[in-house]
């Protein structure tokens, strides 16, 4: 039987990278999907990819740094499938540059998105997994929050937070039956890494960095990391909360700091 058969999941960020990654294996393990992205096209065209597959999936186009707008999406997910029993908070923007290049305005949007984001659609699971016995809620981290990473500051401070929020949260909640965990990846080859490659002065060379620096040779792929998803996500996790779990070739426990 597939590990989420009939689970009624929301993937934030949806609807390109990993993500998308995270949505489909749900979506292949059975889950019905609410495919939550602030651009709309990109919630269609993943959805379509589902149900084209014979999954059941919700175009669900919303910001989810905005309270009223994550509310509405997870109303429209309860009236439709019902109330989820499992949420991946994804959702995430990138700003480069070290503390000081930062302007507030990045500072304040990258704490909006990452970790208000994860705060506003929280709030609203909780409750409705609580009345329903359990759910699982695993909550996109990074590497970066664990040993950091040069001229990502911003980005960085609001993966650490995470990882503290669902260690935070599992405590809080897991008389309820709600199991939160947080999903730390290292360089994974998705839409991000390429912006950010591509904004560099010797883009292979970056890119060649990044291989050479996770002590496996390569980076990773969206699957490695949705496959990880739809472990906490399934019943196999039954006994997992609180842990943050790194998916990144060994390069947290690598014992130097890169240079790129």
């Amino acid at each position: 039987m597939p590990l989420l058969e009939g689970k009624v999941s929301l993937v934030t960020g949806a609807g390109n990278g990993i993500g998308r990654g995270i949505a489909l294996r749900f979506a292949e393990e059975g889950a019905v999907v609410g495919v939550m992205d602030l651009e709309p096209a990109s919630c269609e065209r993943v959805a379509n990819e589902i149900t084209q597959s014979g999954g059941r999936a919700l175009v669900l186009a919303a910001d989810v740094s905005r309270a009223d707008e994550v509310g509405s999406a997870v109303r429209t997910l309860v009236d439709t499938f019902g109330p989820p029993a499992v949420l991946a908070h994804n959702a995430a923007v990138m700003p480069t540059g070290t503390l000081d290049q930062t302007s507030e305005k990045d500072w304040d949007r990258v704490f909006d998105v990452n970790a208000k984001g994860a705060y506003l659609t929280s709030r609203e699971v909780v409750p409705l997994m609580r009345r329903a016995g359990g759910g699982s809620i695993i909550l996109m981290a990074s590497v970066t929050g664990v040993n950091g990473l040069p001229g990502l500051a911003a980005y960085s401070a609001t993966k650490g937070a995470l990882i503290a929020l669902a260690r935070a949260m599992a405590i809080d909640h897991a008389r309820d039956g709600i199991r939160v965990n947080s999903v730390s990846p290292g360089t994974i080859d998705s839409p991000m890494l390429h912006e950010f490659v591509d904004a560099q002065e010797d883009a292979e060379g970056t890119r060649e960095d990044f291989d050479e620096m996770h002590p496996v040779g390569r980076i990773g792929t969206i699957e490695e990391v949705a496959n990880v998803f739809v472990f906490l996500a399934s019943d196999q996790s039954s006994f997992v909360t609180g842990a943050n779990y790194t998916v990144d070739g060994g390069l947290s426990v690598k014992g130097e700091q890169p240079q790129l």
